[in-house]
């Protein structure tokens, strides 16, 4: 019978390299993070990251909710909840980030723009507080001084809006409009008060309209004759206050446009008013609100690259506001410049008034025109957020010193330094030569953390206060926390009798689990308290999770593969005292030699 033959084999050697051969690519791949994200740091001129309004100052604007006697019962817990998250939602459109928006007290919102950013625009958008509204535009005037030496009124309205000529040649329009030299300077007057249009959204309508200046206040038949003696018809004698109130209106200073603007936003939405444009530019005879502010479901600002539009405005609407705005757009297109105009009206202010060319419907639009960026997503701002439950003034605003911060960062910094330094004497003590690889590895991560917070500044808005510093001074803790749990793996396996590189190489799987597992409860945590919180807190919540991400980059691709080069050195591989590896300090007992005495054999037997 055969004897089966038998391989004697040597068997597989587990592998526990993880890399260990190969240690400088993580290490050459942490370095080229660093310097990338500090060169960004320096190239961007931004080496310091923005701070807070606790820490660097800035504007704080209170605003009161008022009623009248139509709704009594409009201030509750509800509606200012509401402006408050429409309110923050304006200034974080413009870009204002870490701007603070509560509540206080029954009545009263706080809003806190930090400095740095542009705190006069947000607090135009924070101030304009009366409902939206779209009203069709009755007549159009403008509202800046008249040249001296105008001449006839056709030459005094082209003085006032120059690079209007072209359009004011293509209308056509301005014989059969004004029977007055001074309806006819208002008629080219007119034609600057709008280069935007209405249309449905996706089209390729053009994005310049020739808007002619057309009054009420006398109409004519075809043979030129007054139809009715604006006396005797109200309807006529109304038109006519309307237009008297129109030229009367005085839009050419700050405080003559705000009185303006109240007066406007004080008139019911059934009324028709007069108001100002936001440069002052043009002066606007309006109708009644024909759909209200909260129709607007979405608006947005983009880019158009295909029909060569540039930027437009995109807005959609929801079902009841899609029918009011398909029925007005409709009566709208049928009518003659600038009464086929459309305005926006916000706080009795015209925002923008586009022309309409044809019924909308579907429940979108677009508003083309020369809009640059800021200026449309202005608009969309305005479109998205300008519908409020509530009516507000603003009761006070003040500048608020960062001296108070200054000094709460200083004790602040102050804590953690010493919190530091108390982390670093016990790991030098305790760890001893151990100890230099993990306070190297808190300066990495200590790089990454400021070039990171530096840069959010510019790119989204980030802003550094008091909470936000108090989260970087616990991530010391949880970054030190994954050290310790690694060494403690390492002292573990020695204590086994394996050599250091051995022992860093079989206790690095283990340790890698805890610390994934620790991290992602800090960071979920984290996550958490980021989205159910507001204000300061967001910031506490945003700097933890942030370092709690860098500590498993910075342990994975520096504090291991340092690991793995200095385990084949003789300072930590010979278990130097000052190592933080000494097997004596490490419990690690040499084995018991026996001590062999010489047995003396007696010569006569009986002794033995």
């Amino acid at each position: 019978m055969a004897t089966p033959k038998n391989d004697f084999r040597s068997p597989r050697k587990r592998d526990l390299s993880g890399g260990q051969g190969k240690p400088w690519r993580p290490l050459v791949l942490i370095v080229l993070i660093v310097a990338g994200l500090t060169a960004g740091m320096f190239a961007s001129g931004h080496t310091t990251p923005r701070l807070g309004i606790d820490l660097a100052g800035g504007t704080s604007i209170t605003l009161s909710a008022t009623t009248d006697e139509k709704n009594q019962s409009a201030i509750n817990p509800t509606n200012l909840n509401t402006a408050v998250s429409i309110i923050e939602r304006r200034v974080n459109g413009l870009g204002v980030q870490e701007a603070e928006v509560q509540t206080q007290g029954d009545r009263n919102i706080i809003v806190n723009i930090p400095k740095g950013t542009d705190s006069e625009q947000a607090r135009q958008q924070v101030g304009t507080t009366a409902e939206l509204g779209f009203r069709p535009v009755l007549s159009v005037g403008s509202a800046l001084p008249l040249p001296d030496d105008g001449g006839d009124g056709t030459d005094q309205g082209d003085g006032t809006d120059p690079g209007q000529g072209e359009e004011s040649a293509d209308t056509g329009d301005s014989a059969d409009t004004g029977d007055t030299g001074d309806e006819g300077g208002n008629g080219d007057q007119g034609e600057g008060t709008t280069d935007q249009s209405l249309a449905p959204a996706g089209s390729g309508a053009a994005t310049a309209t020739n808007a002619s200046f057309r009054t009420d206040d006398a109409a004519t038949d075809d043979s030129g004759d007054t139809a009715e003696d604006p006396a005797t018809d109200p309807a006529q004698q109304e038109a006519a206050d309307l237009q008297a109130r129109l030229e009367a209106l005085d839009c050419s200073t700050d405080d003559s446009r705000n009185a303006a603007r109240e007066a406007a936003a004080q008139a019911d939405t059934d009324q028709p008013i007069v108001s100002c444009d936001t440069d002052g530019v043009y002066k606007y005879a309006l109708g009644p609100v024909a759909v209200p502010g909260t129709g607007v479901s979405s608006a947005n600002a983009i880019y158009e690259t295909q029909r060569g539009q540039g930027w437009i405005v995109q807005m959609e609407f929801t079902n009841s506001g899609a029918d009011q705005f398909a029925d007005v757009t409709g009566e709208l297109a049928a009518l003659p410049s600038p009464q086929n105009q459309f305005a926006i009206v916000l706080d009795g202010e015209t925002v923008s008034a586009p022309s309409v060319n044809q019924r909308l419907s579907g429940g979108n639009a677009e508003i083309s025109g020369t809009f640059d960026q800021e200026s449309a997503e202005n608009l969309a701002n305005v479109l998205k957020f300008g519908a409020l439950p509530l009516t507000f003034e603003e009761s006070s605003v003040t500048t608020v010193s960062p001296m108070l911060g200054g000094e709460q960062l200083k004790a602040g910094l102050i804590a953690g330094g010493i919190g530091l330094a108390l982390v670093v004497l016990y790991m030098l003590v305790y760890y001893r030569g151990l100890s230099l690889i993990a306070l190297a590895s808190l300066v990495v991560s200590g790089i990454l953390t400021y070039s990171i917070m530096a840069l959010l500044g510019p790119a989204i808005g980030f802003a550094l206060n008091l909470p936000a510093v108090c989260g970087a001074i616990v991530a010391i803790g949880i970054t030190a926390d994954s050290f310790i749990v690694y060494f403690e793996r390492i002292r573990d396996e020695i204590r086994e009798g394996r050599t250091l590189r051995t022992a860093v190489e079989r206790g690095w799987p283990r340790a890698r689990r805890t610390i994934l597992v620790s991290d992602f409860v800090s960071f979920l945590a984290a996550a958490v308290l980021f989205v159910v919180s507001v204000g300061k807190v967001q910031g506490f919540a945003f700097t933890l999770g942030l370092t709690t991400a860098l500590d498993v980059v910075v342990v994975f691709l520096f504090t291991k593969p340092v690991m793995t080069i200095l385990a084949k050195k003789k300072f930590f591989s010979g278990g130097h005292p000052w190592s933080g590896l000494d097997p004596k300090r490490l419990g690690i007992q040499p084995p018991i030699r026996r001590s062999y005495k010489p047995v003396t054999v007696p010569s006569d037997p009986k002794e033995a």
